[in-house]
């Protein structure tokens, strides 16, 4: 189990870093690309930094680096991030003053319109944002959309957390609406109940229409939980695999098979059979399954944990799931739209950190190892591709605020430059980038903080 746990940790680690190398790469390239077409030199680009961030003359080494032209390419040793430093910018690998003490040379940053710097500043979003648009449109294309439609959820849901039990849901219970407006399909369920703020959830239960309002607190408690979900959709018991030695396998149950009692108690149900055997724990069990038409009496021992030793089919392989295929004309719209869709729903989550009562900022904010736990522990390249599309879209959102040595910062200075015909005064430039530093680096220091606290407290 140790080393299972540790290969999976490994994956995940791996995963991360080339998912973010792949990010930081080309946001850096969308700065490069147009230095270097409104010709100004670019000394360096460097995947990580090589030096101490954010300090520039601490710690001065690279892994690799190669100079073609007037660029030092180059991998640094510091894996935080990585930059381009474009030559008459000031940034965090060029002090103000020294440029100020330097007269400006025609291939300098600063000696270019404030239209162009504007378009290199912005260049690193707009290619996280293209990168994402590509990508989920090369996914929706060659895998293209699986869906869950609520309505198709016939049996209704199975609560497999205790937090769906404390909302007030029961096994059975058809879902209908979020805040009276019908649900659309299962697999953003979750996500609708937290983004919109969900106030009351309408079921069905036993033919019955009511409504289970959702108690104060009650958000921040699905925002934190582990578990991906705390219900899924209500399906029979048949069998997918059966372990070798168990109790199932010793019983003669097969794959295909389809658990309809145990010790007569009638089970249509996977949540049945699994509280029917959780309930015979160290006992024999006679099981009543379909098998080819005909049924088959089993008779078997559960263990002392309460297990049979069986899995059964997923939902998706029981219900009727919808399909949409997608060829390249289709899929680069509907890739660029699910692109804006994530920003949107990224920009609502960061919206209810400052205006939700139920949302906290401790909960929610999280560091590296929040990142890598989104991550496969196998090499899944559709879900590493999904995932390095989504986090390059909040690269670009994060990237893109209003905030000084955040690109969103240069571009407030250069907006204010082209309105009033002059920049801001130097001092008042330099005043703001010190700012921005200070907010940037206590972000980062409560996000990383704050996953070292929930990892070992």
């Amino acid at each position: 189990m140790l080393l299972i746990a540790l290969g999976g940790t490994a994956t995940k680690v791996i995963l991360l870093i080339l998912s973010l190398s792949i990010l930081v790469v080309l946001h850096e390239l969308g700065h490069f690309i147009p230095a270097k077409l409104f010709g100004t030199r670019v000394h360096k680009f460097y995947l990580f930094f090589d030096f101490l961030f954010p300090f520039p003359n601490i710690g001065n080494f690279s892994l690799f680096k190669k100079k073609i032209g007037d660029t030092e390419y180059g991998i640094g040793w510091f894996p935080f991030g990585g930059y381009v430093q474009i030559a008459g910018m000031a940034d965090e690998t060029q002090d103000a003053n020294e440029l100020k003490n330097t007269p400006p040379q025609p291939w300098e940053f600063r000696s270019k319109p404030a239209w162009q710097r504007l378009i290199v500043m912005v260049g690193g979003v707009t290619m996280n944002m293209l990168l994402a648009m590509v990508i989920f449109a090369g996914l929706l294309w060659k895998y293209g959309e699986e869906f869950l439609p609520m309505k198709n959820m016939t049996n209704g849901i199975m609560v497999v957390d205790s937090l769906g039990y404390e909302m007030g849901l029961q096994n059975g219970d058809k879902i209908i609406a979020i805040d009276h407006k019908p649900t659309g399909n299962f697999e953003e369920f979750q996500k609708d109940l937290v983004l919109n703020e969900a106030k009351s959830i309408t079921i069905d239960r036993n033919g019955q229409q009511q409504e289970v309002p959702l108690k104060e607190g009650m958000l921040s408690k699905i925002m934190k939980q582990k578990k991906a979900t705390f219900i899924i959709p209500r399906v029979p018991s048949v069998v997918a695999q059966v372990q070798d030695g168990s109790g199932a396998a010793k019983a003669g149950l097969k794959i295909g098979d389809k658990i309809v009692a145990i010790n007569d108690v009638t089970t249509p149900f996977y949540d049945e059979v699994k509280s029917e055997i959780t309930a015979n724990k160290g006992k024999n069990i006679k099981m009543t399954v379909e098998r080819k038409g005909s049924t088959v009496e089993l008779n078997g021992e559960v263990s002392k944990e309460g297990m049979f030793g069986f899995g059964t089919q997923s939902y998706a392989e029981l219900l009727k799931t919808e399909r949409v295929n997608y060829n390249l004309l289709a899929a680069i719209p509907a890739g660029t739209e699910r692109a804006f869709a994530t920003l949107g729903n990224y920009f609502k989550s960061m919206k209810m950190l400052f205006t939700s009562k139920e949302v906290k900022v401790k909960d929610s904010l999280g560091g590296f190892v929040s990142m890598g736990k989104m991550f496969p522990d196998t090499f899944n390249w559709e879900h590493f591709w999904l995932l390095t599309a989504t986090i390059s879209v909040i690269l670009a959102f994060m990237n893109i605020l209003p905030i000084p040595m955040l690109d969103g910062g240069y571009v407030v200075f250069l907006l204010y430059e082209m309105v009033r015909g002059k920049p801001l005064p130097d001092k008042v430039q330099q005043y703001a980038q010190s700012v921005g530093m200070f907010i940037i680096l206590g972000l980062l220091l409560f996000a990383n903080g704050m996953d070292f606290i929930r990892a070992f407290f």
